[in-house]
């Protein structure tokens, strides 16, 4: 017998707090939604990540048609018994550029800009706190990275989620001649 995640915590005596079941999900935005992908696919505790759009007004965007308005982006879902809020953040902040106001790495444009988009307050909080870490660590650089709030997350097309992995020799390819990993090495070091 099958039973919903709250009536499963319930008969198992957990409390699902504010969570949103027994996973939460956090979204961000750091230029190519497959090399942010690929930064939090394999981390212990990450269930999923999904690329898309979000940050816009336009419904139902599309890579190949109009995404206008919107950021390239990926949603986490993670068990936050194993990885936590922070933890992400730390993640985000080392595989983005946090002063370049012009887009990511060779991807340039409003829909490659690096965002954290919060769903609470509780996540504003912290987002906030990660952002001053970065402040304190770069005092005579501007971050531009802006905290937004949350808002429709719009999947991209389907050959586009998990494409790192179903074109590895196209992605590694893209990936070295856009400089990202040169770039963030800079930046944050081996």
């Amino acid at each position: 017998m099958k039973y919903s995640v709250p009536i499963l915590a319930t008969l198992l005596g957990l409390s699902l707090g504010n969570s949103s079941a027994l996973a939460d999900k956090a979204t961000f935005a750091g230029g190519c939604f497959w090399c942010m992908e690929q930064a939090f696919q394999d981390l212990e505790g990450v269930d999923d990540v999904v690329s898309g759009f979000t940050g816009g007004t336009l419904k139902n965007p599309t890579y190949s048609g109009n995404h206008e308005g919107h950021y390239e982006a990926i949603e986490v879902t993670y068990d936050p018994a194993v990885i936590d809020y922070p933890q992400l953040l730390q993640v985000f902040w080392r595989n983005i550029d946090p002063f370049d106001s012009r887009g990511q790495f060779c991807d340039k444009g409003s829909s490659y800009l690096s965002v954290i988009f919060v769903m609470n307050e509780e996540q504003r909080l912290l987002a906030q706190r990660s952002k001053e870490q970065v402040k304190q660590a770069f005092p005579a650089k501007q971050v531009v990275t802006p905290i937004l709030n949350a808002s429709v997350f719009y999947p991209v097309e389907e050959y586009h989620q998990d494409y790192y992995k179903k074109n590895p020799l196209r992605y590694r390819f893209y990936k070295a001649t856009c400089g990202r990993a040169n770039r963030l090495e800079e930046i944050w070091g081996g």
